[in-house]
């Protein structure tokens, strides 16, 4: 069975995670978040933990980008899939040094131009897509509908 493991740091891009569950359910998904909570919110027994970081806390992104690393080796994903933001970023990085397809999808959040992160992952994920129509570019990011 294809394994997954899906990422995203709290608040608006976990809530569109959990928007894909449904399609990910016929996966052996593992799921990682910023916060504990977030995952028994939407009861998941157990979310592997990353630091929450941002480009604003470089030591902390540091320590995100090691603890992403070491997450991917530890699972060995197929497929890395995340909705932001650095966290996720961070193991589609990972994900692609091992050999996982990935898969961006920026938030609905950035309707006027991808995030910073999402500009970084059109360069190193197998799909990039954007939530917004008039956001989509070729090559990438694609647009395929929205979440919200």
């Amino acid at each position: 069975m294809t394994k997954v493991l899906a990422v995203a740091s709290g608040g608006g891009h976990w809530e569109q995670l959990m928007l894909l569950r449904i399609a990910l359910d016929q996966f052996d998904t593992r799921y990682a978040t910023t916060e504990k909570g977030f995952a028994e919110q939407h009861g998941l027994e157990k979310a592997h933990i990353l630091p929450d970081c941002n480009q604003n806390r470089p030591f902390r992104s540091l320590q995100c980008l090691i603890v992403a690393l070491l997450l991917i080796i530890k699972l060995r994903p197929d497929v890395v899939v995340s909705t932001g933001a650095a966290p996720g970023f961070f193991c589609i990085f990972a994900g692609k040094l091992i050999g996982s397809r990935t898969l961006w999808i920026d938030s609905i959040a950035n309707a006027e131009q991808l995030s910073m992160c999402g500009r970084l992952a059109t360069r190193i994920a197998d799909k990039c897509l954007t939530q917004w129509e008039h956001l989509a570019s070729d090559p990438s990011p694609d647009f395929a509908g929205a979440l919200l």
